[in-house]
């Protein structure tokens, strides 16, 4: 788990989204164009994703990139 709260808040938010729509990580991953292992390592807060990458996510998950942060 990351020290950062920012992140782990993310990651938190990432994964409840993710469940919500009935996602493995690996489903995730491929509808964002990333590496399983990575959506795993964002969803414990252990890395920073880019701003790309936050919009990759926030469209395979079928929400606005405020949506997907703007609890944070």
């Amino acid at each position: 788990m990351s020290d950062d709260p920012d992140l782990t808040a993310l990651g938190r938010e990432i994964r409840d989204r993710r469940k919500a729509r009935n996602l493995s990580q690996e489903a995730l991953a491929e509808l964002a164009g990333l590496h399983r292992n990575y959506v795993g390592l964002l969803e414990r807060g252990e890395r920073n994703p880019s701003a790309t990458t936050l919009f990759q996510l926030a469209r395979a998950l079928g929400v606005r990139l405020s949506e997907l942060v703007g609890k944070l």
